[in-house]
């Protein structure tokens, strides 16, 4: 298998394995989109960390697969491989990306699809498409502006450069940076954290925002006000509320 869906406390790790620079070839996507897919339905999964191993995220896309394609070729095979991204993003769960060494091209873009991201020091991240003749095609081009802004992300699109974690950092594009052998381990741990919170109130605040991005106010206002009402409904805003007033904030144990 070239990735794997490994869970434990809650936490779903999708760990890319194709050595030695988990080029994401077709096989790769595919299977991207169906551990998505498993991740969003299992129950036991209430978090979820992408992660590529302590040496390299992900270098791209399998270049000498993308070779052999023609223009037919890539028109029927351009929208599977953004499904299969998208599916990540669209995972109702809290998605942390554990970005060690490059995480380039499809890899900077399947970084992307996560809520946050967090670096090693040694990180490198960028959209080198346009060295090749390309351009970002499984959403960079879209996340990353919306991420940066417009221009931030035309300048790494335009020039194809690689940019450190610390500059990644400095312009939004990652969260966090860490010690290298503390990446998996900080993401890890974000997600446990949330993996414990009310599991429908984190899928309610995801969508509230990522819907409100894409679709404009007007609709993200109508999701967060349909949320907001709906989550009266469960045991966890029963449970929270009560342990605000019994306990004070922040101690609720919920199920």
């Amino acid at each position: 298998m070239t990735a794997t869906l490994e869970v434990a406390d809650g936490v779903g790790t999708i760990r890319l394995d194709r050595p030695p620079m988990n080029a994401l070839d077709i096989a790769t996507q595919d299977r991207i989109h169906e551990l998505a897919g498993e991740a969003t339905d299992r129950d036991d999964v209430r978090a979820v960390v992408l992660y590529g191993g302590e040496k390299v995220f992900a270098a791209g896309a399998d270049i000498k697969e993308m070779r052999e394609m023609d223009h037919a070729a890539m028109v029927l095979r351009s929208r599977a491989l953004q499904e299969s991204f998208t599916a990540v993003a669209r995972i109702p769960k809290p998605v942390v990306a554990a970005v060690t060494g490059y995480a380039l091209g499809g890899g900077c873009e399947l970084a992307l699809c996560a809520d946050i991201r967090i670096a090693g020091e040694s990180a490198k991240l960028g959209q080198p498409e346009i060295l090749l003749g390309l351009i970002p095609g499984a959403g960079g081009t879209q996340r990353l502006s919306r991420l940066v802004g417009a221009a931030r992300a035309k300048d790494l699109i335009f020039t194809g450069r690689q940019i450190r974690a610390q500059e990644a950092l400095e312009i939004g594009m990652v969260e966090q940076v860490v010690p290298d052998a503390e990446v998996y381990e900080r993401a890890h741990a974000w997600a446990a954290r949330l993996a414990a919170g009310p599991a429908l109130a984190l899928r309610a605040a995801k969508e509230s925002v990522d819907y409100g991005m894409e679709a404009g106010i007007d609709t993200g206002l109508a999701v967060e006000r349909n949320w907001f009402a709906g989550l009266f409904a469960t045991e966890d805003r029963e449970t929270g509320m009560r342990s605000f007033v019994e306990d004070g904030p922040g101690k609720a144990t919920f199920r």
